[in-house]
């Protein structure tokens, strides 16, 4: 589809020129001879991208684009004069104009400014793209207790300033508090930049953490910011702070409290503006006790103390990450949407989970890829997440433990009906017509055995 361009000028001539010259470069030209015009004009057409003179009788081309931006911020503009100066160039830019053009117009540099601000309007356009989809990627899901409790914590503490220290298990979900808590504040729209304190060797920290200037050690070809640098006016996470050696912690220590730092090879002290976000898996008072983390580093960060609740605390919650989960993976991979019956939800419940919420995600995964049907059932479920499936699968059935005949009798019809349901897909008609027995009478027994929720 042709890129439509609003031309605006009260000079025929110009007119004419650029929309010959536009509509042979394969865009679709419409005209304005004013401001007020172009203002119909743009709610008619909204056009990606216009042309705009400055100096114009009426309402000028500061004024027009004062309103435009108003009206529409993310439409592109670029303004054109013949009696440009670096003063109007700069007020132009400061009311919101892409790019600056003098007259008389040179066809090359009217081409480009007009193919850069409609890449640039594209990749605005990518980047929001993206950050909606980061809003839902980073997202604790669950309605639990547990979980309400912690949400609402989040809620208070993320419009603050506070320092935050979130602890749990791995696989709990720490990483998504951070990233929740950075989108509730007023820094969401500047960078949280993340650091993994386990996998930063000790030798490299100062240089990951403060950056380094061009030739300050043997490979530093150029200069290089540092993650203090990276997240300025935004937040610092600080990942398996735990993990970070005592030397680390004790460079690391300096920064946090003064907000100041130089270069490895600098000079120049640079002050920065941090939120700072940690997290651990691990007991920090206890590993002050061993002698392993610093007591003042510990107070420096844990002024607002979150704890996130493992998977077995919040055990209400699979189904609903189940279903998160398997939509998430269909996308990504492109696989058929599936679905677990409620008797598999129900084992997967009954699972401990010490991998938590990353244990169950990755168990979703390989269900996804791996089962073929639709319907991923209680059978589907591998050992050890289903205790019963050696039982179920072993030739001596639940039936032959008992020594009453009648329960013997009750859990062979069930297990009977319900493989044979599972063989007709559900389908009631075709089994009981398989099995030889009315229909209503097959949903007597479908219903007592219970075997409706096994679906």
């Amino acid at each position: 589809m042709a890129r439509t361009i609003l031309v605006v000028d009260d000079e025929k001539s110009i007119l004419q020129s650029l929309e010959g010259i536009l509509s042979d470069e394969g865009f679709e030209v419409v005209i304005a001879r004013s401001g007020k015009e172009a203002l119909v004009k743009i709610d008619e057409v909204f056009p990606d991208l216009v042309l705009l003179d400055i100096w114009m009788p009426g309402t000028d081309g500061i004024e027009t684009l004062t309103e435009i931006k108003e009206r529409y911020p993310s439409l592109q503009v670029v303004m054109m004069s013949g009696h440009g100066t670096i003063e109007t160039a700069v007020k132009a830019t400061r009311h919101g104009a892409y790019d600056f053009i003098e007259k008389p117009l040179s066809l090359e540099k009217v081409l480009l400014s007009i193919n850069n601000a409609l890449d640039y309007y594209k990749l605005e356009q990518n980047i929001n793209i993206l950050k909606e989809k980061d809003k839902g990627r980073y997202q604790i899901t669950g309605s639990s207790r547990a979980i309400a409790e912690l949400k609402e914590q989040i809620r208070i503490v993320a419009p603050t300033n506070a320092w935050v220290l979130v602890s749990g298990e791995n696989g709990t979900g720490k990483e998504l508090v951070a990233h929740m808590i950075h989108d509730m504040s007023g820094r969401s729209s500047k960078p949280l930049v993340e650091v993994n304190c386990a996998a930063i060797p000790e030798e490299l920290i100062e240089s990951e953490l403060f950056g380094h200037e061009k030739g300050a050690f043997t490979g530093a070809n150029s200069m290089k910011r540092g993650k203090f640098d990276q997240a300025n006016e935004g937040s610092l996470f600080l990942d398996e702070i735990g993990d970070m050696s005592l030397k680390a912690q004790a460079k690391t220590l300096r920064i946090l409290q003064e907000q100041k730092f130089e270069r490895v090879g600098g000079a120049r002290t640079i002050q920065v503006d941090v939120r700072v976000l940690a997290a651990t898996n691990k007991d920090l008072e206890a590993e002050i006790e061993k002698g392993t983390f610093r007591e003042d580093l510990f107070f420096r960060l844990n002024v607002i103390p979150i704890q996130v609740p493992p998977l077995r605390e919040r055990i209400d919650d699979v189904p609903e990450l189940t279903e998160k989960f398997i939509k998430d993976i269909s996308v990504d991979a492109n696989l058929e949407l599936k679905e677990f019956s409620l008797n598999a939800i129900e084992i997967l419940k009954r699972h401990s989970w010490p991998g938590n919420v990353r244990e169950l995600k990755n168990l979703v995964e390989r269900l996804a890829i791996m089962v073929p049907e639709p319907i991923i059932r209680a059978e589907d479920i591998p050992a050890p997440y289903n205790k019963i499936s050696r039982v179920q699968t072993s030739p001596e059935s639940n039936f032959m433990k008992t020594n009453s005949f009648k329960d013997a009798r009750s859990q062979f019809e069930k297990e009977f009906i319900a493989k044979k349901l599972q063989e007709c897909k559900g389908n009631i008609s075709q089994t009981a017509e398989t099995i030889g027995i009315e229909r209503s009478n097959l949903h007597k027994k479908i219903k007592a055995y219970d075997l409706d929720k096994s679906k």
